[in-house]
């Protein structure tokens, strides 16, 4: 399975739409392990751009801090499942901590 985050200055961007760039994590969800990490600069913001653009990339999840009910509602369209509330830490952290079981959530971080 290939995770994306959504990365700003190397840790999770709270906000979704406003980040820098996406790593995108496959995992061996049978063994529990991250098999590779990328990193992969943003495209430009734009309404609607970024759910079909993470599904070309092969994202399957996305670990986010807070994302628009539309945005979730694109993704879902695209079959991407979406998880929020992640604190800011680093994408391998966060993976590991999803793969682990561990890993908290909280409030979406986003109010539209």
């Amino acid at each position: 399975m290939r995770i994306a985050i959504p990365v700003v200055e190397g840790r999770l961007s709270p906000h979704f739409g406003h980040c820098q760039s996406f790593e995108l994590v496959d995992v061996d969800m049978e063994a529990g392990s991250i098999v590779a990490q990328t990193t992969v600069a943003a495209p430009d913001h734009q309404p609607g751009l970024l759910p079909p653009w993470l599904a070309e990339q092969g994202a399957e999840m996305i670990i986010a801090g807070g994302m628009g009910s539309r945005a979730q509602s694109l993704f879902a369209q695209q079959g991407i499942r979406v998880v929020v509330g992640a604190e800011r830490e680093e994408p391998k952290a966060i993976v590991e901590r999803y793969l682990a079981g561990t890993l908290e959530t909280g409030t979406n971080l986003c109010d539209h």
